[in-house]
């Protein structure tokens, strides 16, 4: 989804883009900084221990390439080497999407992530549920074993609140235009636009991962 729009039916069109190169074209065709991926002005910060590598994903319940993406990420973290470390960062390109963005960090404090992110996807994608205001959100919980209460005690706290304005703050630092889209190392960053599509991003993600590790 472009940060200008937010219609479900005119979102993420940045990250469909193209079906990537095969193998061997890529391969002859090194990531151009300032085509495939940008580099940072002023590093963004990172939560990665030292000597490892981070990788935020920026994303957005409710777009659809987002949910696309979300199983190629999967399968993506599933090969990374014990060095790097994934992690993700809803978005908020206006205040609307931060019912969303206290869902997800909600369901990290709760240890639930593993077992209900994608559930998120397929009750929005899938079902239609508009999980975008409290209420709605708080019945989803519920329904799926969460207690009512616990939930949103945790979605209303304050450390919510600081992690949902931690969350915007990193986005702002990695000049997010549209999700899904990766930061690497609090130094790159790359979506589905720049480098073509998301298959491409990930490769693109894979090259600046090894940067990285020349620099450490």
């Amino acid at each position: 989804m472009n940060r200008r729009e937010f219609s479900a039916g005119a979102a993420c069109v940045v990250a469909a883009a193209g079906l990537g190169l095969p193998p061997l074209a890529w391969a002859q065709k090194k990531p151009e900084d300032g085509g495939d991926y940008k580099s940072l002005d002023k590093r963004a910060p990172t939560e990665a221990p030292a000597g490892k590598v981070e990788v935020v994903e920026f994303f957005w319940y409710s777009c659809p390439h987002c949910n696309s993406f979300e199983p190629q990420l999967e399968a993506w973290q599933k090969r990374l080497p014990a060095d790097v470390v994934l992690r993700r960062v809803p978005v908020a390109f206006r205040d609307s999407f931060v019912p969303q963005q206290r869902l997800y960090f909600t369901l990290e404090a709760m240890g639930k992530v593993d077992e209900l992110h994608r559930k998120v996807f397929h009750a929005i994608h899938a079902e239609r549920q508009a999980l975008d205001k409290e209420g709605p959100i708080l019945e989803w919980a519920a329904k799926n074993g969460l207690d009512k209460a616990k939930f949103q005690e945790i979605y209303n706290s304050f450390s919510i609140s600081t992690k949902a304005r931690k969350a915007a703050q990193l986005q702002d630092a990695y000049k997010v235009e549209g999700v899904p889209a990766l930061g690497i190392a609090g130094r790159w960053y790359t979506d589905g636009s720049m480098a073509g599509s998301m298959p491409r991003a990930v490769q693109v993600a894979e090259y600046l991962i090894a940067e990285a590790r020349k620099s450490r």
